[in-house]
């Protein structure tokens, strides 16, 4: 069990009842016409992604919020942390719906994964995070490789900042990849 990062699929976005997301998505699309801008739709036609993104998130976040803290304002850092579902759009500021889920309580918080991406590469920098080093693409990848030692393995061949706090490390590689993974394949990603 817990918490996991997971992409959604078009079905799934468009299917109403607790196992979809329809009721947000028309909510999203009523905002979002109410900013003037387009509806977000996933195309029902196109072929999904193969497999799906779902990584596990599990060790501890002090690290990493401290880490946020001594690098993004307060404005980033609620863009980065504080949203429940995550779109593969540009957004100016994140949207606020009036919809509770599993995982958000009272209201769905929705933010654009272009912003998400720009902030965890910034972070990803400044701790000089081996992304190509880290697999990608694969379920539980990021989570694995940090957490069954090929993170710490990794160290001697690529030392820097990253090592320091792997815990810390682990959230940046799971918010970029997933911010890489809904823009790629134009999807949405929420927790389960």
């Amino acid at each position: 069990m817990g918490v996991y990062l997971v992409s959604v699929t078009a079905q799934d976005w468009s299917q109403d009842g607790e196992d979809g997301y329809g009721e947000v998505a028309a909510a999203l699309n009523t905002e979002l016409e109410r900013r003037g801008l387009p509806p977000y739709e996933l195309p029902q036609t196109t072929q999904e992604a193969p497999g799906w993104f779902e990584e596990k998130v599990s060790p501890p976040m002090d690290g990493f919020v401290a880490l946020c803290r001594a690098q993004l304002t307060d404005a980033e850092l609620s863009t980065l942390l504080d949203w429940s579902v995550l779109i593969p759009l540009a957004l100016e500021e994140q949207i606020v719906l009036p919809l509770g889920t599993a995982y958000s309580g009272d209201e769905t918080v929705v933010a654009g994964a272009p912003q998400v991406l720009a902030l965890a590469e910034r972070l990803a920098g400044s701790v000089e995070l081996p992304v190509d080093a880290m697999p990608a693409g694969e379920n539980l990848a990021v989570s694995l490789w940090f957490l069954e030692g090929g993170a710490e393995r990794t160290v001697p061949a690529r030392p820097g900042p990253w090592a320091e706090d792997l815990d810390a490390a682990f959230y940046v590689a799971l918010y970029l990849r997933a911010a890489q993974y809904s823009l790629r394949h134009g999807c949405p990603m929420t927790y389960s």
